[in-house]
């Protein structure tokens, strides 16, 4: 049976009388997992989720999970509409994986498009955490068995894990939109040596040159760009990253490649954080456009030149072949692995 012909019930789907899959939201991206349940045609599954008085984070399942394959949508991330920090966010996907494992569930996978801490995925200084190894090791404590995941600032970050990492990414998404925009004397510009590699593929994809921002950090979360490697003199200078946080990376990138005579200026990142003062940040950089995924909830206040595409058709595609014991690369043809 293929997997268009797969039929569904409820907030279950049934590969084989024996087999079901059920899936469920975190409060981080309730969009984004109701997105993916209307492409699976299930509903998603009940769950009491909530925060406690004293700040401590509760879930209850509200229909037996034993025996299916229990998909948890849950980015790590902060999401203001529910009072919820990225700490909370992830206590609430380790409670929830822990009770979809005390329930007797077949499997438990971790659908986290935005992994956090995945930033501080080394040592940096003397007497620094590895903390996105920590992560690892905890989502693998509580009882996961797999993890579905988007665009890793570090693609190490994926051998921080005993159980599969699913590595997806947005680029193919990313690379088609701005080709159907026709843009012209595009120029793609890494705004750091860290990025090189994925932006070179970038401009591959859509035939453009490219650029290199030579970026120092002074302190966390603070860069300066001292000068523009490559030529952006009359072009139109498309930025790729993985993040946008604070914005203030993108804020000096756009003032370089400026001073360096580029006409216009774009951005694309998978994933738009945009925390701290990144709104003022991005309203500052004068950019055209800005444009990002739906792996994280957009705080209130973006502003309206902030693009989202939607990753839901992606991680859906994912889900099927993860549940159906399919070729997870077979979504992206092999050409998944970026680092």
């Amino acid at each position: 049976m293929s997997v268009a012909e797969m039929p569904y019930e409820s907030s279950e789907l049934h590969a084989d009388p024996d087999k079901r899959l059920m899936l469920f939201s975190g409060r981080a991206n309730r969009g984004l997992a109701a997105r993916i349940a209307d492409r699976l045609d299930v509903s998603l599954g009940q769950v009491t989720t909530k925060t406690f008085a004293n700040g401590e984070v509760y879930c209850r399942y509200g229909e037996s999970v034993r025996g299916a394959d229990v998909f948890i949508v849950q980015p790590t991330c902060g999401n203001l509409s529910e009072g919820l920090s990225s700490n909370d966010a992830l206590m609430e996907l380790l409670v929830m994986v822990d009770a979809a494992v005390g329930g007797s569930a077949h499997r438990v996978v971790a659908v986290t498009p935005w992994y956090g801490y995945s930033r501080q995925d080394k040592k940096s200084a003397p007497r620094e955490p590895i903390s996105a190894r920590l992560v690892a090791h905890m989502l693998e404590a509580a009882g996961i068995d797999r993890i579905l995941t988007m665009d890793l600032h570090a693609g190490q970050i994926q051998g921080f894990f005993q159980k599969p990492c699913d590595h997806m990414t947005a680029m193919f998404i990313l690379t088609q939109y701005f080709t159907d925009l026709g843009l012209d004397d595009l120029v793609v510009v890494a705004p750091d040596a860290g990025r090189v590699k994925l932006n070179k593929r970038f401009a591959s994809k859509m035939g453009a040159d490219l650029a290199i921002l030579n970026k120092e950090r002074p302190a966390q979360q603070q860069a300066e760009i001292n000068y523009v490697i490559g030529d952006v003199r009359g072009k139109t200078a498309l930025i790729v990253d993985d993040i946008i946080d604070t914005a203030g990376t993108l804020r000096a990138a756009a003032e370089a490649v400026r001073e360096a005579g580029a006409r216009r200026v774009y951005v694309a990142a998978t994933h738009g954080l945009f925390s701290g003062n990144a709104v003022e940040n991005l309203v500052a950089g004068g950019f055209e456009q800005v444009v990002v995924t739906d792996t994280v909830p957009l705080p209130p206040g973006t502003p309206d030149f902030v693009k989202v595409l939607s990753v839901a058709d992606l991680l859906t595609s994912s889900i099927r072949q993860i549940f159906t014991d399919g070729s997870v690369s077979d979504v992206f043809g092999g050409e998944n692995q970026l680092f």
